[in-house]
């Protein structure tokens, strides 16, 4: 997880305060929630529960409808405390956190069979900072995947460093095939990689490119589409090709760690940036 300052985690606030997001199975991995570590606090005591969604202004969970749970509720007039668990890294314990609200409102959760119900929660002051980063960092991600869904990034030693990648030498599947090959640029919406041999028969065949990713290590493989070749200068026996991802399949967690490099070299700004020059679009 990135360190953001105080300004940028304001900035995620003022953003996406409203923004409502549902904890699905790729959200809840890409957040790096503890589902198991999630519960309701009230008047010390803790019921286990599931967020089903949240914003940073409340949150929609679903808990128990034992009466012990709704009699505190009643008693402390709905004041109640969620509690959250993050794992940002394999090599750090997980964060742990409060969010204060107040309950306003259940609505029976008919799959359950009447064990379960819905709870809508209104924050009573502004969530953890912790809080802010994580689901800031995951909607930034998402809002620039598509503002700057072009933007390439040439992979040096320090940008391989800086996004998280585990290495450049890959596999792409073409086909049912896989192929070794060496990660050249990267985008939110596609790459370009070098592969021995020839690529004019690979052209507009769907492929699986495997990229494999530090903190936490994951191997993921995003779908697309084989859109261009060249021929790499000096090497006959090489071939780059480009390749298109398909959009609506390319995991969240992949944009956070594109999304976080470019993040980092926005602030930092030109004077302090060196980059390379941009590759041709994919």
């Amino acid at each position: 997880m990135s360190i953001a300052t105080s300004q940028q985690i304001t900035k995620y606030y003022e953003a996406f305060k409203a923004i409502d997001v549902t904890f699905t199975k790729e959200v809840v991995k890409a957040t790096g929630l503890q589902p198991q570590n999630v519960f309701v606090k009230c008047i010390g005591e803790q019921w286990p529960c599931v967020v089903y969604s949240s914003s940073f202004e409340g949150a929609k969970l679903l808990v128990t409808t034992k009466q012990s749970l709704l009699e505190r509720i009643k008693k402390a007039n709905g004041l109640i405390s969620m509690r959250l668990s993050f794992k940002q890294s394999e090599k750090e314990d997980p964060i742990l956190f409060f969010v204060s609200g107040r309950a306003a409102g259940f609505a029976p959760y008919a799959q359950s069979n009447g064990a379960l119900q819905f709870m809508n929660l209104q924050f009573t002051q502004r969530p953890p900072d912790d809080f802010v980063e994580i689901m800031g960092r995951l909607l930034e991600a998402n809002v620039n995947s598509s503002r700057r869904r072009e933007e390439r990034i040439m992979l040096t030693p320090d940008a391989v460093r800086r996004i998280g990648l585990a290495r450049k030498e890959t596999l792409i599947i073409i086909q049912g095939v896989p192929r070794k090959c060496i990660l050249r640029d990267l985008s939110f919406s596609g790459a370009k990689i070098i592969i021995v041999g020839l690529a004019k028969f690979l052209m507009n065949k769907d492929c699986k490119l495997r990229i494999d990713l530090e903190e936490p290590r994951e191997t993921i493989e995003i779908p697309g589409t084989v859109v261009r070749f060249e021929d790499v200068e000096g090497r006959k026996d090489l071939t780059a090709i480009a390749v298109h991802f398909t959009e609506a399949s390319v995991p969240m967690i992949y944009k956070m760690h594109i999304n976080d490099y470019l993040s980092q070299v926005l602030r930092k700004g030109p004077e302090d940036e060196k980059s390379p020059p941009s590759a041709p679009k994919a």
